[in-house]
């Protein structure tokens, strides 16, 4: 007898609301589908730094219009074609989705504020070791990575630390921008995690809305508490966010939500250190900023990383047919 609680299984299929017998902790090799999305997704997180680098108003403001603009947006596809999809689910099994958009807030509330302590090229380089950390998380959880993991995960942050061109500022508040970015490193990969673990039961969708939403309420209530003004932008500010919405909210992150079941979080985190190299082009084209002297041998360095990693991971079963 089919279970009530579970959404039909060609309607899984179609928005990715679940991956059989794949682990949130472990990492998983993709398949062509997942590879797609995640290269579409990697081309709309490549234009947030360069488009929010190009907006007059603060980075909480930002980080708060892209959460709740991509709820909004999300939510009719929630309420119109995948509303049967939350039948029989109980608040416990949304917990994962809040404490996802509780990560995603911190995240957002620790990195950002880093990039004006510390230079930008050390704050860029730490919090990309957001795989890190969750590779680090599925060990302690019981998950066997192979050595091949590991050496994929160095490589590829040392290249993304080669494409930043980091450089030491010894100072109080140069260490505290460092320590800010890091934890935001760690809270992301907390955020990819919760979602792993959200995505099992939620469709992409129902996930997206509970989460964004979440951090959207968290950085509007930071917003108010330190005095940064939600509104009166220019026209200009206002494209720019929408402009932002759509290539990192949407395409970005909510793609990557939608493989984040079937591949697993640190796989997500990898293809997130292509933003790096993605965003050094957007920015040359954009910006006309020329890339640093070592961006060629960091980019190569991430894609070997990355491929290695996709390399040692499990095939992911595929889902059984309709």
């Amino acid at each position: 007898m089919t279970d009530p609680a579970a959404p039909p299984r060609s309607a899984a299929r179609a928005v990715g609301a679940t991956a059989p017998s794949v682990s949130p902790w472990a990492v998983h090799r993709p398949g062509g589908r997942d590879v797609a999305l995640m290269a579409v997704a990697v081309i709309g997180v490549s234009f947030s730094g360069p488009l929010t680098a190009m907006v007059a108003t603060s980075f909480l403001a930002i980080a708060f219009w892209r959460n709740a603009a991509g709820a909004i947006l999300l939510l009719p596809v929630l309420l119109l074609r995948e509303r049967a999809t939350l039948t029989g689910l109980r608040p416990r099994q949304l917990v994962s989705s809040v404490v996802a958009g509780l990560f995603l807030a911190a995240h957002f509330a620790a990195w950002l504020p880093s990039l004006s302590m510390t230079t930008v090229a050390a704050s860029t380089a730490l919090v990309t070791t957001t795989p890190i950390w969750t590779a680090l998380a599925a060990r302690v959880s019981g998950v066997h990575l192979p050595r091949q993991v590991w050496w994929g995960l160095a490589l590829a942050v040392f290249g993304a630390a080669l494409i930043a061109g980091v450089d030491v500022t010894v100072s109080w508040t140069a260490l505290a921008g460092d320590g800010l970015a890091l934890l935001g490193a760690i809270c992301a990969g907390g955020y990819m995690l919760a979602g792993a673990r959200a995505r099992e039961r939620l469709t992409t969708s129902a996930y997206a809305v509970i989460c964004y939403s979440t951090c959207a309420a968290v950085l509007a209530l930071a917003a108010l508490v330190v005095g940064v003004p939600l509104a009166g932008f220019s026209a200009r500010d206002w494209w720019l966010i929408a402009a932002i919405t759509v290539c990192a909210q949407l395409l970005g992150h909510t793609l990557l939500n939608l493989v984040l079941s079937s591949v697993g979080p640190t796989v997500v985190g990898l293809a997130v250190l292509l933003e790096v190299p993605g965003a050094l082009l957007v920015a040359l084209v954009l910006l006309q900023q020329v890339p640093p002297l070592l961006a060629l041998p960091g980019m190569i360095a991430v894609v070997i990383g990355v491929a290695l990693v996709i390399r040692a991971g499990r095939p992911t079963p595929e889902a059984d047919p309709v």
